[in-house]
């Protein structure tokens, strides 16, 4: 993320070199106030939180480390990156009795499978074995030669085979659950209503690229926010594929254009169709969705990436609350699509609705 501000006041414990991937949030350099920014480290990647009107040092001192301690908890929760989390010890276990699992880890599940269920399975939180197959994950399993494995993965993959009552139940003892295409969105829900519950109400919340905003910025308009155009390389000079004005929402955009992997000469991104198994193949560079909840956001980016555009569109039909602009490529042409209502302010691509 690209921040522009004259006026700020930063609180910044380890400087981050890391490009953040999807948005950009402006500020005018004439912005007629000041705000209040707190970063930090979280999840693989970096959480820029900003607050206007500007709050004192020591408010932000004591509110980055309620933040990080918050942040901390979660990945011991969520994160399949750390051999002793939650979610490690799940699939670690190959018992079917049922698991007592924390308020997170339930939330986050039974939001996985309601959206599972909405999209018929294009989401799916069981995928661990299949991304690790394609490489992806704490565990790659380095360049896929055997494809035959992937039907064997597949019979202990799905949604379906996940029971919850009072316990998780695993209906198969080989379940993995990868959690990655939702935590970030999770995170930025409790980071930004623990900041509300202080009292706030102007507030931008972002984690590696997820993004959840109330109220007004310094300019006394509502957040505004860019996203990036999709491109294979890493600079960070990319132009904006659209400028969205972001009132009251929170924001997500899954894209493969930053995570793949080469096979057999073909780029292959790290989405995956769980019905079949195999990276998706289309037209659709990315997609940004809108939601109240950023977990929501974040989970139906990546349903829609698993699917042609028109398809996507017919699921969203039957769900309310959710919007979504899509990046496609039209035969080398790049044209922007939307479903719902969405304050496009500028595009680079030609919009059509």
């Amino acid at each position: 993320m690209i921040v522009l501000a004259n006026s700020k006041k930063k609180i910044i414990f380890k400087e981050a070199h890391i490009f953040l991937g999807f948005f950009f949030l402006f500020f005018s350099c004439s912005s007629p106030g000041s705000i209040s920014e707190i970063t930090g480290n979280t999840m693989g990647t970096t959480y820029t939180i900003k607050i206007n009107p500007e709050i004192s040092d020591i408010a932000s001192t004591k509110l980055k480390t309620s933040i990080d301690s918050l942040l901390i908890d979660l990945n011991k929760t969520l994160s399949t990156w750390d051999s002793r989390s939650e979610v490690s010890r799940f699939n670690n276990s190959s018992s079917l009795s049922g698991f007592s699992v924390s308020n997170d880890f339930m939330n986050v599940l039974k939001c996985s499978q309601k959206i599972s269920s909405q999209t018929d399975g294009y989401f799916d939180v069981t995928i661990f074995d299949l991304m690790s197959f394609w490489g992806f994950g704490p565990f790659p399993g380095g360049k896929p030669t055997q494809l035959e494995k992937i039907k064997t993965i597949l019979n202990h993959t799905g949604y379906k085979l996940l029971k919850l009552e009072q316990k998780v139940y695993k209906l198969n003892s080989l379940l993995k659950i990868d959690f990655n295409a939702i935590a970030k969105g999770y995170g930025v829900d409790k980071v930004f209503q623990f900041i509300k519950n202080q009292g706030l109400d102007n507030i931008f919340v972002e984690i590696g690229g997820e993004v959840r905003a109330q109220g007004i910025s310094s300019r006394g308009n509502t957040w505004t926010i860019g996203v990036e155009a999709p491109t294979l390389t890493k600079q960070s000079k990319t132009p904006f594929a659209a400028v969205i004005e972001l009132d009251g929402n929170s924001m997500a955009t899954s894209g493969n254009y930053r995570n793949y992997i080469e096979y057999n000469g073909e780029i292959l991104g790290h989405t995956i169709n769980p019905q079949i198994g195999y990276p998706i193949n289309s037209n659709v560079l990315s997609v940004t969705t809108f939601a109240q909840s950023c977990m929501v956001a974040d989970a139906w980016a990546t349903a829609l990436m698993t699917m042609e555009y028109r398809k996507g569109v017919e699921y969203l039909k039957k769900v309310d609350g959710v919007s979504a602009l899509w990046v496609l490529n039209d035969n080398g042409i790049r044209k922007i699509k939307r479903f719902g209502e969405i304050k496009i302010l500028d595009s680079i691509y030609t919009t059509n609705d």
